[in-house]
């Protein structure tokens, strides 16, 4: 897939206020400073289009973002960041929880982990949550550029490990990335691509 456009469409934190055109839709979401903003500024190959920060939880929005003209990525904001207040934390839980509910648009979401980590707890709680919801998504390894592919493959099978022992059958589809060396780039933009072909058919 070429990104030929990506503009900002809306920020806001009710469900209710999204976009109502009827198009295919991807949402992103992960831990704060696992790099998002810098994975969604990679794919579409936009610098500034989302707000990247030394300050972890700067996403505190649902953000819309049209691509192509013809799907949304949707920047959700981090869980589990620790320095804001118990009352934002249980915002951004209400609104996510009811994004993912509640919004038919949403094709797929796509779940952030940095590989550099073992596999933390809020993470599999978070998987194993969309999981009983039966909210598809896939798994997003960020930072890639930081280990070697044999520490790579090992924390992934750390993971898959892990979530087979939660009950899960199989692991999830996941992608390998990083946003300074456009790692897996290509492959996520074939698998949206390839979702949006199938949805027109």
């Amino acid at each position: 897939m070429e990104i030929k456009s990506a503009e900002f469409v809306m920020s806001n934190s009710d469900v209710g206020k999204c976009p109502k055109e009827p198009i295919p839709e991807y949402a992103f979401i992960g831990r704060s400073n696992v790099g998002k903003s810098s994975l969604i500024n990679m794919l579409t190959q936009r610098k500034g289009l989302a707000k990247t920060s030394g300050r972890p939880g700067k996403t505190q929005l649902i953000n819309h973002f049209k691509i192509n003209n013809n799907w949304f990525l949707v920047d959700l904001p981090g869980y589990g960041y620790a320095r804001v207040s118990k009352s934002m934390k249980n915002t951004f839980q209400k609104f996510i929880t009811q994004y993912f509910e509640k919004r038919q648009q949403l094709v797929s979401a796509f779940v952030l982990i940095d590989i550099r980590h073992e596999p933390q707890k809020i993470d599999l709680e978070f998987m194993q949550w969309m999981g009983e919801h039966q909210i598809p998504f896939s798994i997003i390894f960020t930072k890639a550029d930081k280990l070697k592919p044999g520490a790579i493959q090992r924390h992934v099978k750390e993971y898959e490990s892990k979530l087979l022992e939660d009950a899960w059958e199989e692991m999830p589809n996941y992608f390998i990335t990083s946003s300074s060396n456009f790692t897996g780039r290509d492959q996520l933009l074939k698998y949206i691509e390839d979702i949006n072909n199938s949805l027109r058919s």
